[in-house]
């Protein structure tokens, strides 16, 4: 009967799992901040594609971890850099089987941590950021990624990369915006998974946590600018933002249900103070209800296992 009048379920085809490519890597990283998550090497990167396939999820999505980085994150841009790299070989191994997205964003290759060029006083420059996106876009469609994720944050992001990607022959390459992202202490294991360099914050381009009507409207500028997905980022802590998103929004709305939130449940889960499958399958469950039609989980594949064995 509980499951018969169900509001809200669950699909596997309805999980994005992230994954870290690692630039010259043996073997696999853990990341000690995030049991049971890993900064890929090559060889272990093709496996967990494939298990990701064959777990029937709707798509990765790909972050780089690269062995050199400058001011301009040069290695965004180079056919050989290490999330192009990635890129190629999620399309070459998966790419008929899941939807292969990708980080548009500098701060994984920034000696300064920032997610954009930064100006001589230490701000960072939008325009000049938005002209590296631009080539971003490019570099990354040319490597077989299926759906940009533009995660930066810069004002009239989402035109730059649509403009640019109509008039250098990828007008069929979607964009997902990461519209209501907020300036969030969950991001905190994130930063180990990619190696970040950044020392200060990024509160002077994320929204800040006390205003949730910022992250409607961000979404809404988005939108209008011709992204095809908008995406709240952290969820659990902003399922108000996300369903006021999913209320007006004419176009499909996820949620990225970040490293913070899942070392919690971990550590948690690892102390005995809760159980950790019920835990996990209910903050999923909780980010849908609130209006997500897809949610980006380090869970994923581990999640459609279980939702398997309900069936």
């Amino acid at each position: 009967m509980r499951r018969l009048v169900a509001e809200t379920r669950l699909h596997r085809a309805e999980l994005v799992l992230p994954m870290f490519l690692r630039e010259g890597a043996a073997a696999p990283i853990p990341i000690s901040s995030m049991p049971g998550v890993m900064q890929h090497s090559e060889d272990s990167f093709r496996a967990a594609l494939v298990g990701a396939a064959e777990a029937g999820i709707g798509g990765v999505m790909l972050f780089g971890v690269p062995e050199r980085r400058d001011a301009e994150g040069s290695g965004a841009t180079d056919p050989d850099g290490v999330l192009n790299v990635a890129t190629r070989i999620a399309a070459e191994e998966v790419g008929d089987a899941l939807v292969v997205q990708t980080d548009l964003c500098l701060d994984e290759f920034t000696d300064h941590g920032h997610c954009g060029v930064l100006a001589a006083d230490g701000s960072v420059d939008n325009d000049a950021t938005l002209e590296r996106y631009r080539d971003m876009a490019i570099a990354q469609a040319a490597s077989g990624s299926q759906l940009l994720g533009l995660s930066g944050m810069m004002d009239h992001q989402v035109a730059a990369v649509r403009d640019a990607l109509d008039s250098g022959g990828y007008a069929g390459t979607p964009i997902l915006a990461y519209a209501g992202k907020y300036a969030s202490a969950f991001y905190g294991p994130f930063r180990e998974a990619v190696d970040s360099q950044l020392k200060g914050d990024r509160r002077s381009y994320q929204i800040d946590p006390a205003n949730g009507r910022a992250g409607a409207r961000e979404a809404a500028l988005d939108e209008a600018e011709g992204a095809d997905v908008v995406m709240v980022k952290p969820a659990s802590s902003y399922l108000d933002v996300l369903a006021e998103v999913a209320a007006v929004s004419s176009i499909p709305v996820w949620a990225y249900q970040v490293s913070g939130e899942y070392a919690m449940l971990e550590a948690a889960a690892a102390n005995g103070w809760i159980d950790r499958r019920r835990a996990v399958l209910e903050s999923i469950t909780a980010i849908r209800r609130a209006g997500a039609e897809a949610v980006l989980t380090y869970w994923a594949v581990e999640v459609a296992g279980w939702l398997k064995e309900e069936r």
